[in-house]
């Protein structure tokens, strides 16, 4: 069975707005791998400064909850195992045409913070990280190939920032964010094992904002609000059709692509001296990928519109460390994840549902200078499973396609911190000017 070319052009349309998998161990196509400490308490805290200098990523008035100089250096190996299992009646299962397999592809993701303390009221620091990509590959001849071969989105964030502690109860910061953003997706141009890829490529700088505020309101309790824009990326590239025997169309395009915005809320409160607790809560406005459309460049027209109909999304958290030892502090921690995919929107790249993850973590204290911390997670997806791609989804190519899908996320993190200056001089120095 062989696509016109006006299926062809919407498959690719589709695989551009689909952009990823479930393999991002986040909603939609988000990732969580920005911190190793907020992946130990399964992101609880994250805007109140439980996992320490890496909460600037989320709320940057936590930069003036760390003295002196310092720095943080993370790294995690996202490890998911995703398959597709194609039921009658798809054609590509009457064909002999198999299963996924695996799509899910390992990857490691960095991440990285400084935070300088200029004198008792001002901050500087810089984040980087990345919030949204994906790695997938099912096998080259499966039942779903017209759908999806394979995907790659990457993105990297850079966020300097000024943090101001205006009093022992307020402080606020804010930064610009510049972000870069590149998606390369293939299909595949028919069900027969020897059709050629459909690929998108495009990429595109564009910049947001980031910013939030703490508040002290009694010793021992941190309420933090934190907030990252939308980013409008306008992704200038490249879609490749195969036609005739060698060769194909390749057409200049354009995507707009609004990312959505995010608001996270965190509160932390010291327990005992040795133990403290906190909760999370986070709100990505994924419901403004609503209606995207591939342009060509060349005539400045739509090729294709497709409805997303994404939901918003939501994530609940708790968490807890615990000073075992002087040097030595446990993490653990759990939370449940509304996914902004529903069984009317979930594909082939995004078999996304909701999710349960459990979390735990350490610290280690090397030397006064240097904290080595380790973290894993484990998500456990909750709900309907099921892929139905049928006449009137916006999805449909003119093959339907009907599956159940199976997943599941590890999620193993380092990093080292490093104090630049000496951690005597700087917890000695006055932190704040009362009024």
């Amino acid at each position: 069975m062989r696509l016109n070319r006006t299926a062809l052009l919407a498959a690719a349309s589709m695989a551009a707005l689909a952009m990823a998998s479930s393999a991002a161990q986040a909603g939609a196509f988000g990732l969580r791998t920005q911190s190793t400490n907020a992946i130990g308490m399964a992101w609880a805290g994250n805007a109140s400064g439980a996992p320490g200098i890496s909460s600037m990523f989320w709320n940057p008035a936590t930069v003036t909850m760390n003295p002196g100089y310092t720095s943080e250096y993370n790294i995690s190996y996202v490890s998911p195992d995703v398959h597709v299992t194609p039921i009658a009646p798809t054609p590509g299962v009457a064909l002999g045409l198999g299963p996924s397999g695996n799509i899910g592809q390992d990857a490691a993701v960095p991440a990285s913070y400084t935070a300088y303390q200029v004198n008792d009221t001002v901050w500087v620091g810089l984040a980087n990280g990345s919030l949204f990509g994906s790695i997938t590959k099912p096998n080259d001849n499966w039942a779903g190939q017209v759908y999806s071969r394979s995907s790659r989105v990457t993105s990297l964030s850079f966020t300097p920032l000024i943090g101001i502690k205006l009093n022992d109860v307020v402080s606020f910061g804010i930064g610009p964010t510049a972000q870069y953003f590149k998606v390369r997706l293939n299909s595949a141009s028919g069900l027969a094992p020897t059709s050629r890829n459909v690929t998108l490529e495009g990429d595109d700088w564009s910049a947001g904002v980031a910013a939030g505020v703490t508040v002290t309101p009694f010793e021992g309790t941190t309420i933090g609000v934190g907030y990252r824009s939308s980013i409008r990326h306008e992704l200038g590239g490249t879609l490749r059709v195969p036609v005739g025997a060698a060769g194909g169309v390749v057409t200049p395009i354009k995507v707009a692509l609004n990312l959505p915005e995010q608001v996270t809320v965190g509160i932390t409160q010291q327990v005992t001296p040795d133990l403290k607790v906190s909760a999370g809560f986070e709100w990505m406005n994924w419901s403004r990928l609503g209606t995207q459309a591939i342009q060509s460049m060349v005539s400045d027209r739509p090729i294709q519109n497709f409805p997303l109909n994404y939901k918003d999304g939501y994530l609940y958290s708790i968490g807890a460390e615990y000073q075992l030892t002087r040097d030595l502090a446990i993490r653990f921690g759990t939370g449940y994840e509304q996914s902004p995919i529903s069984d009317r929107n979930r594909s082939t790249r995004l078999p996304d549902v909701d999710r349960i993850f459990v979390a735990v973590g350490a610290s280690y204290d090397w030397n006064e200078k240097i904290r080595i911390s380790a973290s894993y997670n484990h998500y456990f997806r909750v709900g309907d499973h099921a892929i139905r791609i049928t006449p009137g989804n916006p999805q449909y190519l003119g093959v339907p396609f009907f599956a159940d899908t199976d997943a599941s996320v590890e999620v193993f993190s380092a990093s080292l911190r490093y104090k630049w200056d000496d951690p005597k001089v700087a917890s000695a120095a006055p932190i704040v000017t009362k009024y």
